[in-house]
């Protein structure tokens, strides 16, 4: 398999990626994110049938270093997107 470097900015868009990707992807990122000093990060995930949506929030749910997630006000992308908030102090 082929390693793509994502740009580490505070939106990570799962429109590229398949949704088998997503449980180890969104971690990474997240941790990436975390040596950037982000901690306020837009997940994308479309609005659709809202599967990949629940998938997002279930691997949201486990992490000891997310704070909080919230769907999105309509100017941040609505529920199309996930804004998460990540410990500072779990560095």
């Amino acid at each position: 398999m082929e390693i793509i470097k994502q740009p580490i900015d505070s939106i990570l868009d799962l429109h590229t990626f398949r949704p088998a990707e997503i449980k180890s992807l969104i971690p990474e990122y997240i941790n990436e994110c975390i040596k950037e000093g982000i901690f306020e990060i837009k997940i994308v995930h479309g609005k659709g049938t809202g599967i990949l949506k629940a998938k997002v929030h279930s691997i949201l749910k486990r992490l000891p270093y997310v704070v909080s997630y919230r769907n999105a006000d309509i100017c941040e992308g609505g529920w199309g997107v996930t804004i998460v908030n990540i410990s500072k102090t779990h560095l």
